[in-house]
């Protein structure tokens, strides 16, 4: 016949299992809701298992094609400090996954002893012990598939970092072009300026100028001084950066480009699903999963767990008679209910719902800010080609104005303060049509980074 305390017991942890039950059926599915957040977006989003092969697949390496970018890239991903150190963290979280695969085996241990008391011989002991905790509701399964989903959101991550610091490389070194055309175009400015100060001094002794004049065409040359200086500072800045994306600490030496490269990149048929590949959303997707499943595991640590355990044990009054001459086993099980730990482990329940309510945030501002990017890449890119195009005009009609009044005051039909101003004119429209040549090239790589197209796998 069973005895009272013991239904008593049996009653109490099935009591216990079932509040803890209820409770689980509490947890919101934040995956769900992610999801419907991304539908909601307009975006025709398939199964996140196939996020990789969603779209048509291209990469970041492939908007410019140069063999001096390439080596400069395959230098980053190899040193750059950053992304070493996220690499590390991916390492860890590797461990932790074999971690918690360890916590579903056996767990064996060997000990051996020895005891000495007075007037009395020495004894002499050794053991080995096998304990296995039965996962009777998933507990340890569901522990073991967090930290997988933790890894998976890790390696996510550490591709986001890759992409973002390609990007990166490929916009400085783009700058470097952008930075040099500056100093060449202010570089002409001033050999302008300069030939026109020598001829204003000439003009001004022979009275054909006054001093008005004069100071103002040793202003704008000063001016011209200043900038170019600055120009060539900011060219070193640059040099500086990509040194530093690089991962070095010596000098960095490259050879000018005289001209910008060619930066492919075609909106027609633009696959609008290709979002789903951005590495930082899927890393957001998993952290909510990896969370929700940590969730489970707090629920479920207020269940009864049952452990087994075996052991094999000898004990003598010499070591080699110890071990395991004469064993004795044993066989155990163990039932074990919390039943007070002062609310430790509710508030852990707790806690764990408000981080997966926290992931499913973070998720949605990721979301929110991806699709933001790409609606202002796109919007940039459009804008972009607008004004290349207004401002290549211009330049046109600035040079075809500036032979004119070169013609005109050869023939002195216009004064050389208007001659100076057209001249000024030009080089203006010149210095912005290069800086707008440079931003639409920069925001093509920031479009495609946006649409989620990443670094080439070696």
């Amino acid at each position: 016949m069973t005895s009272k305390p013991f239904r008593c017991a049996a009653l109490l942890c099935i009591s216990s299992a079932l509040v803890a039950c209820s409770s689980s059926q509490e947890r919101v599915d934040y995956a769900d809701l992610a999801q419907q957040e991304f539908e909601s977006t307009k975006i025709q989003a398939s199964q996140w298992q196939s996020l990789d092969q969603a779209g048509e697949i291209s990469y970041l390496t492939d908007l410019v094609q140069s063999d001096e970018l390439g080596q400069l890239i395959k230098e980053a991903l190899a040193a750059n400090p950053s992304l070493q150190k996220t690499a590390l963290t991916l390492q860890a979280s590797l461990w932790e996954l074999k971690k918690s695969h360890g916590a579903n085996l056996p767990s064996v241990d060997a000990s051996v002893g020895v005891s000495e008391e007075k007037n009395s011989e020495t004894d002499y002991s050794a053991k080995i012990s096998v304990s296995w905790e039965l996962d009777l509701w998933q507990k340890l399964a569901n522990a073991e598939s967090a930290s997988a989903k933790s890894l998976a959101s890790d390696e996510a991550l550490y591709q986001s970092s890759q992409d973002t610091l390609v990007a990166s490389v490929m916009k400085t070194w783009l700058s470097l072009t952008a930075k040099q055309h500056a100093i060449e175009i202010e570089t002409k400015r001033l050999n302008l300026l300069e030939a026109n100060e020598q001829l204003i001094v000439k003009r001004f002794k022979s009275g054909m100028d006054n001093l008005e004049t004069l100071d103002e065409a040793r202003t704008s040359t000063s001016q011209s001084r200043a900038t170019l200086a600055q120009y060539q500072e900011n060219l070193q800045i640059q040099k500086r950066e990509l040194q530093t994306l690089l991962g070095r600490n010596t000098p960095l030496i490259l050879s000018p480009q005289q001209e910008y490269p060619e930066v492919s990149y075609s909106l027609s048929g633009l696959p609008e699903q290709n979002l789903q590949r951005r590495p930082d959303l899927k890393s957001a997707y998993l952290t909510i999963e990896a969370a929700d499943l940590s969730t489970q595991v707090a629920y479920k640590d207020m269940l009864p767990s049952i452990s087994l355990s075996a052991a094999l044990s000898d004990a003598a009054e010499s070591p080699r008679m110890a071990l395991f001459t004469s064993p004795i086993w044993s066989l155990a099980a163990q039932l074990t209910q919390p039943l007070y730990q002062g609310g430790q482990l509710k508030a852990a329940a707790e806690v764990a719902k408000l981080q997966t309510a926290q992931a499913f945030q973070g998720y949605r501002d990721t979301l929110l800010t991806a699709v933001n990017e790409v609606k202002d890449a796109l919007g940039q890119e459009k804008v972009l080609q607008q004004r290349l195009t207004h401002i290549r005009n211009a330049l046109q009609s600035s040079r075809s104005n500036l032979t004119q009044y070169e013609t005109k005051y050869r023939n002195g039909l216009v004064a050389l303060s208007d001659l100076i101003s057209a001249q000024t004119t030009m080089f203006d429209l010149e210095a912005q049509l290069d800086e707008l040549i440079y931003e639409h090239l920069a925001n093509r790589i920031t479009l495609g980074l946006a649409l989620g197209l990443g670094v080439k796998p070696e």
